[in-house]
């Protein structure tokens, strides 16, 4: 059983920053991915980013140049740190981390609102 407790969303203005944060604990040995999606009102589930065990990052193209993913492979952490936020990035941001041997696993959401 893989758990995952995520923090850091919040209310944010156009243009400000914020960081989301995931920790994953439980039976685990390699997390072979971790990232995030992110659902809009009325909208799918949407990949935002992702990272490999070994480094890999995978951005969706709205979120290039803006959003940086990162990982702590001692901790089981990922982290997603968002710059110059725009109102179009107002949803719930889901962690997703899929263990290298079994599964897939999601968090509960963060609510990120980008508003004036």
């Amino acid at each position: 059983q893989v758990h995952l407790v995520e923090s850091g969303g919040g209310l944010v203005q156009p243009g400000g920053s914020l960081r989301l944060s995931c920790a994953a604990s439980g039976s685990i040995d390699i997390i072979a991915v971790m990232g995030w999606y992110r659902q809009a009102p009325g909208k799918q589930r949407d990949l935002v980013a992702t990272i490999t065990v070994g480094g890999r990052t995978n951005y969706v193209d709205s979120v290039e140049g803006r959003f940086t993913i990162s990982r702590d492979n001692a901790k089981n952490t990922v982290l997603l740190q968002m710059t110059s936020l725009k109102p179009e990035d107002t949803a719930v941001y889901y962690c997703y981390v899929v263990p290298l041997r079994e599964g897939a696993y999601w968090g509960q959401g963060t609510q990120v609102t980008v508003s004036s």
